[in-house]
């Protein structure tokens, strides 16, 4: 358990040698003494802090031990804090009864005998620490029930999105068996073929989405690594890609450093990051938009940039869609039936790599720049390093 806040004792007493005395017997590593000279600067005192334990002089000018323990006792904030009085006479039995009418625990009597005086605070000491540890755990069972709850809401519109989009391929599919019967021999086949084959690679990613939600949440997402370029990555991403950002008519520009520039990589995870960065941009950029892919390698670091100048996201929602079935609500007639899990899966591939992403947006409308960083070699720090052994 982290380390716990330190308890506050208040010590009240008109004369200063005495709050002295209190102190040189009480002082600890885990416990704040807060000293007052009258019952007005204990009553500030009790304002700012959260009191353990009161130990109350009874004979001060002005406001005595059991006035001050009457306005405790009248307000809500201090009400349950325990009261020792502190006595220089002798505590007949009227007296004793007004101080527990007051909301005295107890009396002890001057002078103090410092190992009873201890032995009283440490049973007040241990009741507050013990209030601490079981509000601590309560607030992270409070947390824990609150992510919870979250990922029960998000699992159930997962569900909601999945079944809505099996069913809409999968009827189609239906429906294009039911034309083919009926146009068998005619042109129309060739269209229903081509359209049942695009549902059929729908239902097909939809598959490869539910396999990889297996793989996050076991922890099963393994690497096969390898020496490999960069512009390899970039260039088979690009390529799963030409079809989609031709048919967008988005202005597409690429940006690659001069030099090879190599990384200890699993090829088919790192295009799978790329890939799904720039299918991304191409769903949430308006046709006619403008991306770019840029990459470069600095302090042994390759960084790759997917940047575009389409929806954008909120500040609010921008650590949101990393996280598994994260979507933007308003966004999700753009995602065509994606079921939310491919940021997801980005990070954990970069972070399995040593790396990291990031996601910049100046909000709805501003277009988005998600950037990549992994540890590479450039080969240009090599020519430099050798130049330096020469």
């Amino acid at each position: 358990m982290s380390k716990m806040p330190p308890i506050h004792f208040l010590l009240v007493d008109d004369l200063e040698e005495n709050l002295l005395s209190l102190e040189a017997v009480l002082k600890g590593e885990e416990v704040v003494l807060l000293k007052a000279r009258s019952g007005d600067e204990a009553l500030e005192l009790l304002l700012r802090h959260d009191v353990a334990l009161a130990l109350l002089d009874v004979h001060m000018p002005n406001m005595d031990g059991f006035e001050l323990a009457e306005f405790m006792r009248g307000n809500e904030r201090t009400r349950h804090i325990p009261i020792i009085f502190v006595t220089a006479g002798t505590a007949d039995a009227q007296r004793r009864f007004r101080g527990y009418e007051a909301g005295a625990v107890d009396f002890i009597q001057k002078p103090i005998e410092p190992d009873v005086l201890r032995s009283k605070a440490k049973v007040f000491f241990d009741l507050h620490r013990q209030r601490q540890v079981v509000a601590a755990q309560r607030d992270k069972l409070e947390t824990a029930s609150q992510g919870l709850l979250a990922a029960d809401r998000r699992k159930n519109e997962f569900l909601a999105v999945l079944a809505h989009e099996l069913r809409n391929p999968v009827a189609s599919l239906h429906g294009g068996l039911t034309l083919l019967e009926r146009h068998e021999g005619t042109d129309r086949t060739v269209g229903i073929r081509e359209e049942m084959r695009r549902r059929v690679h729908h239902l097909e990613r939809l598959v490869e989405d539910l396999l990889d939600i297996s793989r996050i949440t076991e922890g099963k997402i393994s690497l096969q690594k390898d020496r490999i370029e960069l512009r390899t990555v970039l260039e088979h991403a690009m390529a799963l890609n030409r079809e989609q950002l031709n048919a967008s008519g988005h202005d597409f520009s690429f940006d690659l450093p001069d030099g090879p520039v190599w990384l200890e990589a699993d090829l088919v995870r790192m295009t799978q990051v790329v890939s799904n960065l720039l299918s991304n941009a191409v769903k949430y950029t308006p046709p006619g938009g403008s991306i770019a892919l840029r990459a470069r390698c600095e302090d042994d670091w390759a960084e790759i940039a997917v940047e575009d100048n389409g929806l954008g996201i909120p500040a609010d929602q921008q650590e949101q869609i990393f996280e598994i079935f994260g979507q933007i609500e308003a966004h999700r007639q753009q995602s065509e039936g994606g079921l939310g899990i491919g940021l997801s899966l980005v990070r954990q591939i970069v972070q399995l790599h040593g790396g990291s992403i990031s996601v910049a947006s100046a909000g709805e409308g501003q277009g988005s720049t998600f950037t990549v960083r992994v540890p590479a070699v450039c080969e240009e720090a090599l020519s430099t390093s050798a130049e330096a052994a020469r």
